[in-house]
């Protein structure tokens, strides 16, 4: 969405409020396409003393492998953006201000990588995952297994002894 922010800009004072549904569904995420939900959008742009503050409200489903258990779990996120944005710099490496050339601004690129960048590293199916058993492969969360996870080291073996 390309938002119009001129009235914005020479209006002191002045908001503009929108929401509408942005889709992410074709985004590629490591191999995966998991917004499974259109991101719902709530944006507020008020200007303050010349520059123009963007705050972002943003909520969507998404579908992703565990990375303990690899079961698919879908699960909603909710996140907040605020960027301040300016029709000059004076300096161009300055990374707290976006620079609104034509006072329009794509909207859509500007909160897509938001998201992914807000995005966690790792995927959970919930706090507490057991994983898979890394010698049957089971899925610990739904069977167990009478498989022995504590070996002992080679090498530490004849410490050992000095236990027993």
């Amino acid at each position: 969405m390309l938002l119009e922010l001129k009235n914005v800009f020479l209006n002191e004072g002045e908001e503009l409020a929108l929401s509408y549904q942005m889709d992410l569904s074709s985004e590629d995420f490591y191999g995966i396409k998991p917004f499974t939900s259109p991101v719902e959008v709530q944006v507020t742009a008020k200007n303050q003393a010349g520059a123009v503050s963007l705050q972002a409200e943003v909520a969507f489903d998404f579908s992703y492998p565990c990375d303990r258990c690899a079961e698919e779990f879908t699960k909603r996120y909710q996140y907040s953006f605020g960027h301040m944005l300016v029709t000059s710099l004076y300096d161009d490496s300055s990374e707290e201000y976006i620079l609104v050339e034509d006072y329009q601004l794509d909207l859509d690129e500007l909160l897509r990588a938001d998201i992914l960048l807000e995005l966690p590293t790792k995927f959970l199916c919930r706090p507490d995952c057991k994983g898979i058993c890394p010698q049957c492969g089971v899925n610990r969360n739904r069977h167990t297994c009478n498989c022995v996870m504590h070996q002992v080291d080679p090498r530490l073996e004849v410490l050992k002894q000095l236990i027993d």
